[in-house]
């Protein structure tokens, strides 16, 4: 199981944000690149970058940001917020960006991303965002009537790399993962998940680890990494099988 340090990015700084609003955000480093740089030294092995304002904007803000970043350290970049074009979806692997993560336009436009992943094999993650058990869309703003579960079938024969489930309710709340939620998608599709939202301890971590044979391939982990909560390499040797 991979996990994967996340950078969100808001105004040209890493913060984290509480149950997805822009105005509950709280600042972690004003050097997003550093950011990079520090978890790259820390032994992790993907970086999950996020534009928050490219989310609510529909397109990208951060791209310079995000082009140093790239250029700052070696490692593979899972990337998501406002990238809904194939134009954009080019662009982003065009310039080192390994993975982009669709989430809105999986639920507006399902035949780009199907378009995409034919284009792009393994480099497709949609992004189930979900409030209520319903998938939200425009930066978590808007809520759908579709279910979590009945978004990822659609996508279960396009060629999706993973899928990216994020419970809102939980997000930056340090309240746990919702494993149960996390659980019951991966078993609903044949498609990896990776788990996103709330974790808080090594404890979240070695719990959905016991679920890998279930589809849970990844998490990500924002806010406990920045406040210490989660020591960086107490959580690598514990996904590595190693002593905690």
């Amino acid at each position: 199981m991979i996990l994967f340090p996340a950078i969100d990015l808001k105004d040209n700084q890493v913060v984290r944000l509480r149950l997805g609003e822009m105005d509950q955000a709280t600042i972690f480093n004003s050097d997003p690149v550093a950011q990079a740089e520090a978890f790259a030294k820390a032994g992790f092995e993907w970086l999950h970058v996020v534009d928050l304002n490219g989310a609510f904007a529909g397109r990208a803000v951060h791209e310079p940001v995000i082009e140093s970043i790239l250029s700052a350290t070696r490692l593979p970049v899972q990337l998501g917020g406002g990238i809904r074009s194939m134009e954009r979806i080019e662009r982003w692997l065009e310039i080192g960006v390994n993975r982009v993560i669709l989430g809105t336009v999986a639920v507006k436009d399902p035949q780009l991303v199907r378009e995409a992943c034919r284009r792009f094999p393994g480099r497709i993650v949609v992004g189930v965002d979900a409030k209520g058990g319903r998938v939200a869309v425009e930066g978590w703003a808007e809520v759908s009537d579709l279910a979590a579960p009945e978004l990822a079938k659609r996508f279960e024969d396009a060629g999706v790399t993973a899928l990216l489930y994020t419970d809102i309710d939980r997000d930056g709340l340090l309240a746990g993962v919702n494993v149960d939620s996390t659980v019951a998608l991966a078993r609903a599709t044949r498609l990896p998940v990776i788990a996103s939202g709330g974790v808080a301890s090594l404890d979240d971590i070695a719990e959905l680890m016991a679920y890998e044979e279930d589809g849970i391939c990844g998490v990500v982990c924002g806010r406990a990494l920045y406040d210490g909560r989660i020591d960086p390499a107490e959580a690598l040797a514990l996904l590595a099988g190693g002593e905690v």
